[in-house]
Order: structure tokens, then sequence, then C-alpha cells
């Protein structure tokens, strides 16, 4: 049984199925294998008689940039291993991988993100009626959180995470309505399905994925790339939701800030019914 805690195990058995009867053999020797060696590719190459070129292609299958990425993120896991063996509790190693699994969100959202993108967004948040969001599971989580913030300034926004609810939803919207879709995967089917009816009925889509490239993002409105880990939706690295949270927080920064008196008014109003003042 895979260590839960190794998360590039859990990657290549994750990718096991898409793999060559060679990737396989590869494979099979991770998943197995305990002990720190050499992992260098002219050693592994020749210990599992495959090539070099192979082992490059292994890597990429699993989601990582290169052999030398996954071997480096291997050898840790491995050292991840033998601690909890041994029982020895090195907080400092769960916060630097934690903490470093963050350090990239952050920076692949950064690097991906079109401001342009995030202005017409908000233009379209001003001029509809009303806002539907739609996500399942972790989306769903951040979809909520979009509502409780943007609520706070005026806007009308209902989450629906309830799959026939979803697709009742998607029925009756039209051009007045704008629908906010999310799904880190890209293939959530409820919420494909639902993005077919909205656009179907008139109704203006956003779809915030990181994985831009499926079929259902080519009808929508604008899509919005959000950085992913491999295995990132499973929750055994960090919140898979935090990707999304960050886009939104930056969305709002620009909403609020573009008729700030208004919607500043707004904010006081709410906090004002929330603290139960007239």
């Amino acid at each position: 049984m895979i260590n839960m805690r190794n998360e590039t195990k859990q990657n290549i058995r994750s990718c096991y199925d898409e793999m060559t009867q060679v990737e396989h053999g590869i494979a099979d020797f991770f998943l197995n294998n305990t002990e720190k060696m050499d992992f260098s590719s002219k050693n592994i190459a020749k210990l599992l008689f495959v090539s070099e070129a192979s082992l490059s292609r292994f890597a990429k299958k699993c989601g990582y940039k290169g052999y030398r990425e996954l071997t480096y993120s291997y050898e840790q896991d491995l050292e991840l291993e033998r601690i909890n063996v041994n029982n020895q509790k090195d907080i400092s190693f769960f916060s630097r991988k934690v903490y470093g699994y963050y350090q990239n969100i952050l920076r692949d959202n950064y690097q991906s993100m079109d401001e342009v993108q995030i202005q017409r967004i908000a233009d379209m948040l001003d001029k509809c009626s009303k806002v539907f969001i739609y996500g399942v599971g972790s989306s769903g989580l951040a979809a909520r959180e979009f509502q409780l913030r943007f609520m706070r300034v005026g806007l009308d926004v209902d989450v629906i995470t309830d799959t026939h609810m979803m697709k009742m939803s998607a029925a009756l919207v039209d051009s007045n309505f704008l629908v906010i879709a999310m799904s880190l995967s890209g293939k959530t089917k409820e919420v494909s399905d639902s993005i077919r009816a909205a656009k179907k009925n008139g109704a203006t889509v956003v779809f915030f994925t990181a994985n831009p490239d499926v079929e259902i993002a080519k009808i929508c409105d604008e899509v919005v790339r959000v950085a992913y880990l491999k295995n990132m939706d499973l929750g055994t690295k960090i919140s898979p939701q935090f990707a999304i949270l960050v886009i939104i927080d930056i969305l709002y920064a620009y909403y609020i800030d573009n008729d700030s008196y208004t919607k500043s008014q707004k904010y006081k109003e709410t906090l004002s019914a929330l603290k139960g003042k007239k």
C-alpha cells in the first residue's frame, strides 16, 4: 500500500493505467522501492535496462517537467517515509513542504494571470442582473467564498453546489445572467452539462479551471486558468480551492476599487445588518 504522505508515488500510481509496458516497469520500480540510492538517469536506466529518454517520458507522463524534478520529489518523500516509520515528528520538514506548494501555486497563478481578462470579468459583474456560481467539492467551497465576498458589496449572487439544482438553474437563466462555473479538472460532468445549458439559453459564462484545453472551455465567454499541482484535487497536498481563491481575491480587489463609494456604502450596510443595527 502506498504511504499517503508519499505524493510522488501517488502521482505515479494515478497515471499507471495510461503508461506503456516499458513505463510500467519503471513505475513498478519507483512504487516498490523504499531505499535511497543513486537515482541519476544513467544509473536507473542501467538498472532497469531502459533508455534515459524513456525515463524522461515517464516523468513527464507523471506530471513532472522532467526526470530530475521527479527524482527530487521522490527523494524528499522517501525521507518523509523514513521519518514516519521512525516516528520522528520533524515539523520543519512538513512546514517547508507545504510552504513550497503554496509558493509554487502563487508563482504559477501570477505568471498565467491575464490582467485584462480580470478587468473584463469585473465589467461583466457590474452589468449583469444576477450571478450564479456552479461548483462541486472543493470548487463549491471556493464558490461559497466568492458569494460571501461579493454579496458584501451589493452583488446578487447565488451559489449552487447541488447537481440537480445546478441543472435546473442552467435551464432558467437568460442573457441577463452571468454564470461562473468552477472545476479544477474541467471534467466535472454536471458542471459541463450546466455550462452547455446556460450558454444555450443565452447566459454569459466564465469558467475557472486548471485545465483550459477541455472541450467545454471552447464555448465559454471567458476561461480563467488557475494553477494546479498534480493530484491537488485529492486534497493530500494543500487545500485544492486555494488557487481559485487567489484569483477571486484579485478580482474582488479590482471590482471594489471601481465605483468604490457605492460599494463601500453597500459594505457598510451589510456590516450593519450583521451586527443587528438599523
